[in-house]
């Protein structure tokens, strides 16, 4: 009996220990500076994917993570992300895109099922190999919009050409699910007779390559601003698709502008 107690009372013992150990080891995680950037972007681009035409849209720029040294480079093609591990030259986290619908009106996709918005959901890594370069991986799964896995790889080289001044910029690479690039690229049996387009399914590869630049000021110490280019060179299936190769592009370039405010808080 007296056995039973002492085990019991171990027991009790132990999970109050390790209760409290992890309350603050996750005190010590959350406590400490922390910095939350907002904005937009707003940029001339492709009317759609792989489309000739041009228009004008607009996209939020949000980023939350740990203040400090680390954080030396951000560009506008990060998508929304929360960097849980930070340390040196590396970054991880979660991380978010809003993916925005794609209607049927304009002429180039009449007869065409429309994409609904949505989201897209995964986990992004960077590491600075140089003071000077960054390398960063997303790979998101879609939810809505689409049902398949996108992969974005963007390295850039960056340099300060005064105090508030910098410039940037380096390749892209995208890599696309078959269930991706179908949502986008895709032509059903159905929608070929009803567009005219010849039927089409693609598969898993590459589907995109590319280089960008960005000139960034650093107006005050919360406001950034930017001007930025991005060139895309369809690859693959994307290239390939009746959407493209009929009444599209496989050239895409994007000319824009974004601004964003950063606050500092400490939990």
């Amino acid at each position: 009996m007296m056995l039973s107690f002492d085990r019991s009372l171990l027991a009790c013992a132990a999970a109050v220990l390790l209760g409290s150990t992890a309350h603050a080891v996750a005190g010590d995680w959350f406590s400490g500076d922390w910095y939350l950037q907002v904005g937009a972007a707003g940029f001339s681009a492709p009317k759609f994917e792989g489309a000739k035409g041009r228009t004008f849209s607009a996209s939020p720029l949000i980023s939350l993570g740990r203040a400090g040294s680390q954080v030396r480079f951000t560009s506008r093609n990060d998508n929304m992300s929360f960097s849980m591990l930070d340390v040196g030259s590396l970054r991880a986290g979660p991380v978010g895109k809003i993916v925005w619908g794609r209607s049927n009106d304009a002429d180039e996709l009449k007869g065409l099922d429309s994409v609904k918005w949505g989201l897209e959901a995964g986990g992004f890594a960077e590491v600075y190999p140089t003071d000077w370069l960054r390398v960063r991986g997303e790979v998101r799964r879609g939810f809505r919009a689409h049902s398949g896995v996108v992969t974005d790889v963007f390295v850039d080289a960056f340099q300060d050409v005064t105090p508030t001044i910098r410039i940037s910029g380096g390749p892209r690479l995208q890599v696309g699910s078959a269930k991706y690039l179908d949502a986008y690229y895709g032509v059903t049996p159905a929608e070929s007779v009803r567009s005219g387009l010849r039927q089409y399914k693609p598969d898993t590869g590459l589907s995109a390559v590319g280089v960008g630049g960005e000139i960034k000021w650093r107006t005050t110490d919360a406001i950034t601003t930017s001007a930025f280019g991005e060139y895309r060179r369809l690859m693959g299936s994307a290239k390939d698709s009746s959407l493209v190769r009929q009444r599209g592009s496989a050239n895409q370039l994007m000319l824009g502008v974004s601004a964003t405010y950063r606050f500092d808080f400490t939990m």
